[in-house]
Parts: structure tokens; C-alpha cells; sequence
């Protein structure tokens, strides 16, 4: 095999290690350049003519192929929905492949696709999944909420599986148009919503631990109702300190399908023994880290007066979720008097920091626990009533009323609900459709 040169401009692009490129009929030797380029993006490849830096395409908007269903479903009884359970009209999928990049967008009926049964996904758990909502206001407007942050959210769990990253906005261009097109089936009724659900899983055909070269990605929709149907009720929780949700250099900050299942059992478990969900312990010490599938917030009053609102930090083992992140950029907005937020004190501050088990139950004891609530996409937050910790109950404070709502979870609701309906302005609220 002979050796072919390479452009200088193409070493001073390369900007990486000594390392050595197959291509058909050519090796490249490249040498490290310090100090001259950034990494180069994921998947980039030489052109075995030119010795240029290529990268396959990205996801293409203008590629979009749209095929209609001609047997529209009837749409359901908005009082009959069960979450996750009926699915809309169309969905969306995207291929990609090593070798050519993602492929051509395509909006055809909701239905089944078919996969070899040694894609990667069925025995290397190579998937991950987003969830986010699209709301549909009285005079017919559309609006997701924050959906950029669920493309960037996707994009990290991708690069943790070794699947293709993408370009975010041309995703979140596709999913507008999939939302449009299947707006109707959201329901115009306080609470209810779209939940929209992206995926992406490893398809190669062959078994092997390995990083596929091929993918897809594919978005489907469901229409929910309120998450409490009944009304608010708070949930009591049990502190596990038989079941670990996830460790330091883990992928518990990753939103994988392989993070879930392995919580099925231990909610089982605790079920039995009538509790809502596992509240997730971590080490010795007991750090509070999620509650269920959803992130954690402790509310303690200070000495002086002072009310703190606290949540596990972004350690790597807490997945940094959208509703978590509101809850914090409004709470710091109160803090710092920029955004003041009625009906919580002017003697505030907001704390991403460790919490303790044992730091709770001594709260509990002194009064100092004022509540504490989970938050996530599907519940927006989730009040808590009671724990249970070593065998015994430690009580939570609660509100007044049926919803059990504190001070700064009630507050904390009506702020988001009122960005994500549109009864607050905000630019977390994205036009997807103005009819």
C-alpha cells in the first residue's frame, strides 16, 4: 500500500494525535499540531483524493418527505387518556449511517418499523429518549416548552453511547412540523398537553460491544392529560438504602434507556409496602439524589428566617432535567430580586449542595424542614408527604389544602404551568403553530 501525502492545510486542520487512518488504498500518517485546531467533530473522515477534512450531513429540514395517513384515527376521549398509551397519527424517523451521515427526514403514519435481531439496541441497550411537551391554548396556538434544552440534552447522551450527534435546531425544525401536523390531537383542556417523545437506538446488524454504524432516530407523540387526574395528593417516599440508582462516573446524567429498567423492580418493591417511590440514597453518608424519575428539592428554614431551597448538584450521577433547571433560574431570579416571584419571601436563596438523609430527619425533629417536592416533565412537581428512612417515618410538612402543595412548590407549579400555557409570557414557550 503506498503512502500519499497530505496537503498542509489538511495536517493543520487535523490538530490530533499521532495516529494512523485507513482508507481504501491510502494510509495517512497524522501528526499532532499543538496549540493550532479544536477536536475534530465526531465522525470526521479524509477524503482519500483530496486529503481534505470531510464530515457527513447533518440532519437536512429540506430533505423532508411528508406521507399522509389516509386512515386517520378517531380521536379519543380526552377523560379516557392513560399516559404513554395512545399515540397520534404520524411520526417521525431519521436514519444515519457511518458512512453517509443522517439520512432523509420522513413524516409518514405512526406504525411498526422493522430491525434485524442483532441490532445493537436489543442486546447492548444502545438507546436514549427524550421527553418533552407541546401545549394548545384556547384560540389554537401551539407552543412547545424549552425544547432546546432537550435537543442539547440528547445530544450529550448520544456522545455517552457512542450515537451520532446532530444539529439540534434541525431536529427541533422536524419536530415542529410534526407537532403541527398532528396538533389536533391536543386536547384544548386545562392540564392536558402532547407528550412528545425522540429516540434514538444503536440498528447495526451485528453483535459485538461496539460503537454502531448505524442508527435511527425517530420521534412519536401522545396525548396526556393532567398527571393528577384526581387532584394533587402528596406521596410518601421510601429512602432505599438497598438499591443504588447511580454512582459517580456512571450514567445516571444520561437520559438512556438502560437507566430505567433496573428501577422497575425496586419501585415494586417499595410499593408493597405502600410507599409511591424510592427516594435514591448515595454512599455512606446518605446524599439525597432523585426521587423516582424525577429530581429532588428540600426546603429548610434558617435560623434567621431565612427560607433555602436546596437540590443535588449536578454531580454527574443527576440527570439535569428541564423542569429542575426552571425551578432553579426562577428561584435565583427571586433571589437576586431580578425576577421577584409572588408569594415567596424576600429572605430567600436557592443552594444546589449536598443533602443528607440524616440532615432531613434532624430538620424534621427541629421544624426546620419546611417540604420538599420532586420535579419533572410529566408531574411538573410532585409534594412529599412522608419518608420512610431505617424503619421508621419521618413526616414531612405539607400544605393546608387536599394538593399538599408548600409554599414554594405552589409557587413553583404556577410559575411553570403559567410559561408552559401561556398565561405568563416567556420566551420558554416556543411558537410551534399560531391556529
Amino acid at each position: 500500500m503506498a503512502m500519499a501525502s497530505i496537503r498542509p492545510r489538511a495536517v493543520r486542520a487535523l490538530g490530533t494525535q499521532l495516529s494512523r487512518l485507513v482508507l481504501p488504498r491510502y494510509t495517512f500518517v497524522a501528526v499532532r499540531h499543538y496549540g493550532v485546531a479544536p477536536p475534530l467533530p465526531a465522525n470526521t473522515i479524509l477524503d482519500p483524493l483530496t486529503g481534505e477534512l470531510t464530515t457527513p450531513p447533518d440532519i437536512q429540514p429540506s430533505r423532508l418527505e411528508i406521507v399522509k395517513n389516509e386512515n386517520p384515527k378517531s380521536l379519543p376521549d380526552p377523560k379516557s387518556l392513560v399516559f404513554g398509551h395512545t399515540f397520534t397519527d404520524h411520526m417521525l424517523t431519521i436514519p444515519w449511517s457511518s458512512k453517509s451521515g443522517w439520512g432523509q427526514p420522513k413524516i409518514q403514519p405512526y406504525g411498526p418499523f422493522s430491525l434485524q435481531p442483532s441490532a445493537t439496541v436489543l442486546h447492548y441497550a444502545q438507546t436514549l429518549f427524550e421527553g418533552m411537551k407541546a401545549y394548545r391554548d384556547q384560540n389554537g396556538k401551539v407552543t412547545l416548552f424549552r425544547p432546546d434544552m432537550n435537543m442539547k440534552r440528547m445530544n450529550t447522551s448520544a456522545q455517552r453511547l457512542a450515537l451520532p450527534t446532530f444539529n439540534g435546531d434541525a431536529l427541533l425544525e422536524l419536530i415542529k412540523t410534526l407537532v403541527k401536523i398532528d396538533r389536533h390531537w391536543i386536547p384544548q383542556l386545562p392540564g392536558y398537553s402532547l407528550y412528545v417523545r425522540p429516540t434514538m437506538m444503536g440498528t447495526q446488524a451485528a453483535l459485538g460491544v461496539s460503537a454502531p454504524n448505524e442508527a435511527l432516530l425517530f420521534v412519536i407523540c401522545s396525548p396526556v392529560g393532567p398527571y393528577y387526574a384526581g387532584g394533587f395528593k402528596p406521596v410518601a417516599l421510601h429512602a432505599s438504602t438497598e438499591w443504588v440508582r447511580a454512582f459517580p462516573g456512571g450514567t445516571g446524567g444520561f437520559k438512556l434507556g438502560a437507566n430505567y429498567a433496573p428501577g422497575v423492580v425496586p419501585q415494586l418493591e417499595v410499593a408493597k409496602q405502600g410507599f409511591a417511590q424510592n427516594l435514591w440514597l448515595h454512599g455512606p453518608e446518605h446524599y439525597l439524589t432523585e426521587v423516582g424519575t424525577m429530581n429532588l428539592f428540600v426546603v429548610f428554614r434558617k435560623p434567621d428566617g431565612t427560607i433555602e431551597l436546596t437540590t443535588p448538584p449536578l454531580d454527574g450521577m443527576i440527570l439535569p432535567g428541564v423542569t429542575r433547571d426552571s425551578v432553579v433560574t426562577l428561584a435565583r431570579g427571586h433571589a437576586s430580586k431580578s425576577l421577584p416571584l409572588t408569594g415567596l419571601p424576600e429572605k430567600f436563596e436557592i443552594n444546589e449542595r449536598a443533602v443528607t438523609m440524616p440532615e432531613v430527619k434532624a430538620a424534621a425533629e427541629n421544624g426546620s424542614l419546611v417540604e420538599m417536592f420532586g420535579a419533572g416533565t410529566a408531574a411538573i412537581i410532585c409534594p412529599v408527604n412522608k419518608i420512610g428512612y431505617l424503619g421508621e417515618d419521618v413526616p414531612v410538612p405539607t400544605g393546608d389544602d387536599d394538593a399538599g402543595l408548600g409554599p414554594v412548590a405552589r409557587v413553583m407549579l404556577n410559575e411553570i404551568s403559567g410559561r408552559q400555557l401561556g398565561t405568563i409570557p416567556s420566551d420558554w414557550s416556543v411558537i410551534v403553530s399560531e391556529e
